[in-house]
């Protein structure tokens, strides 16, 4: 590991008492030595308490390689509390209510209403007096991207959270279709190009068996229902209006206008039109239930079942061993002869990588610490893992990418060996300090070569809300979300989108999507015009 800073002089400062904004509680800073610049950080060890979601694949944080390391150079050490993805929100949520709080929440989770609410009653702590002090990393990075910088800043002026940032250009585009080129050949198949022929396709990979061991076992298609990436997005603008679905969002914008896609013509026309799909068994019927573990599992069966697949890449899905079976299905002419892909709105920027609460003790240590992550090299490494694992060093210093072990996926690799949260890995890094992994060269060259010249040139922008307009989101938008979701989910399956459409359509109404799309439009206008 390396973290290119200068030893500083020791300095001994006296931490005072910090009561909160409503004040529920007054919490005693205890005064302790610490080193203002340069490594240790303390030359006495102290202990941080930190609450981190993590991913299915990782150990507990404890384990990890890269922060044994920053405990033996920063002689901070964290315990952690590692809570599983799935049930993060909940506990997060709980420890809030209750006032049991951890020093900090790494990869925090802390949606823009949680952060107005909890910084302004002064359950986390504002930042940007300690940024401006103790974090020189992060001052160097908002100084490079000020539109980062304003990405933190909540509409009363305070920084309550700390960045993420990786400037590849891979999100806007979160869906590539995979297609077994083996089943292709072994049947006498063309590669589709349009809707109809990618039908016959994937019905011949279900009648004829491609695989040849006797049996119907073949799955057509398969993706992750409202996923982040591998979505049904993309299928659904084969009918003239892609979508961004990703958790039930479909918040898409056309001419500067936000249009809820899931009330669209297209989308009514593509959901009946891929329930007949499910119907003749060329779609996975458990597409709307299966986590993404049930997926990839789907990829890695005995003998080979899986005809075509959207996700971010290919080895995560189908492994090492059987990659070279799969390539990618360019897109195809929707409905209307055209080829169109959506954009996603996730951001390539994050505001919720870390927040301090008030029950720490040691803030200024606390940002100390976490500004290491902010260190170029160090910040590669926290996204995708430790010289040693993922790196080692070139002779200028660089870090390069080891070989991968027979058989191992860098997807589920990375999610052993890096944590992710308080990271920025800036486009100018690549080549001077990090060298770019493979399979994002791979994945860059596809987008470029297949998807880029289709893209909308749309998407919601990353704007952080005003309280007043969070309440509003907050109040209508997760009852919308959840309705649309289910009945989504029970079109696709079952079908009667048809019949039932119009009723669906005056329900939302009600429920308030004039008023949320309005909110959404004034959000945009108002940030077209920064």
């Amino acid at each position: 590991m390396t973290i290119t800073l200068t030893l500083g002089l020791s300095v001994s400062l006296a931490l005072t008492g910090c009561a909160s904004k409503d004040s529920k509680t007054t919490e005693k800073k205890e005064e302790v030595a610490f080193n203002k610049t340069g490594l240790p950080i303390v030359d006495k060890e102290i202990t941080l308490n930190f609450v981190s979601p993590k991913a299915a694949l990782a150990p507990d944080y404890s384990e990890m390689v890269i922060f044994d390391r920053l405990e033996k150079a920063t002689n901070v050490h964290i315990k952690w509390n590692n809570i599983p993805g799935d049930g993060y929100q909940e506990k997060k949520n709980l420890m809030l209510a209750s006032g049991d709080l951890p020093d900090a929440f790494y990869a925090s989770g802390f949606s823009d209403h949680d952060l107005v609410q909890y910084g302004q009653n002064g359950t986390i702590i504002p930042l940007e007096d300690l940024i401006d002090k103790y974090a020189p990393n992060l001052k160097k990075v908002f100084e490079q991207r000020p539109e980062l910088k304003k990405v933190v800043t909540a509409p009363d002026g305070h920084i309550y959270s700390l960045p993420r940032a990786e400037e590849m250009d891979l999100i806007g585009m979160p869906n590539i279709m995979f297609i077994n080129k083996t089943w292709l050949d072994n049947l006498g198949l063309q590669m589709p190009t349009t809707l109809e022929e990618y039908h016959d396709v994937l019905k011949a990979f279900k009648e004829k068996d491609p695989n040849g061991n006797g049996k119907q076992d073949e799955i057509g298609l398969t993706f992750w229902y409202n996923g982040w990436t591998g979505n049904e997005g993309d299928l659904i603008g084969l009918f003239g209006l892609p979508d961004s679905p990703n958790d039930a969002d479909h918040r898409i914008v056309r001419d500067g206008k936000v249009l809820y896609a899931a009330v669209q013509p297209e989308f009514k026309e593509a959901i009946q039109y891929f329930n007949g799909w499910v119907k003749e068994g060329l779609i996975d019927p458990e597409v709307v239930t299966q986590k993404v573990e049930q997926l990839f599992a789907k990829g890695k069966t005995q003998d080979p079942t899986l005809g075509s697949f959207i996700w971010w890449e290919n080895t995560e899905v189908v492994g090492p061993d059987r990659v070279k079976d799969y390539v990618v299905l360019p897109p195809l002419k929707g409905k209307d002869g055209k080829i169109v892909i959506g954009r996603s709105n996730y951001s390539e920027y994050g505001r919720d990588a870390f927040v301090i609460t008030l029950a720490n003790k040691y803030p200024e240590i606390t940002m100390r610490w976490v500004d290491q992550l902010y260190e170029p090299k160090m910040s590669a490494q926290i996204n995708w893992g430790p010289i040693g694992e993922i790196y080692k060093e070139d002779a200028n210093g660089m870090l390069v990418n080891k070989e991968l072990p027979p058989g191992v996926a860098m997807g589920e690799l990375r999610q052993k060996v890096a944590p992710g949260g308080p990271f920025v890995v800036l486009k100018e890094y690549f080549g001077k300090f990090v060298d770019m992994e493979p399979r994002a060269k791979e994945r860059l060259q596809i987008l470029d070569e297949y998807y880029r010249p289709y893209m909308v040139k749309e998407n919601y922008p990353f704007i952080f809300f005003s309280p007043e307009e969070l309440e509003i989101i907050n109040t209508i938008e997760p009852e919308i979300k959840a309705f649309v979701k289910q009945k989504e989910a029970h079109w696709l399956i079952e079908g009667g989108i048809e019949k039932e459409w119009d009723d669906y359509v005056k329900q939302l109404d009600a429920m308030g999507l004039n008023k949320l799309m309005e909110v959404y439009q004034k959000g945009l206008d108002r940030f077209n015009k920064q």
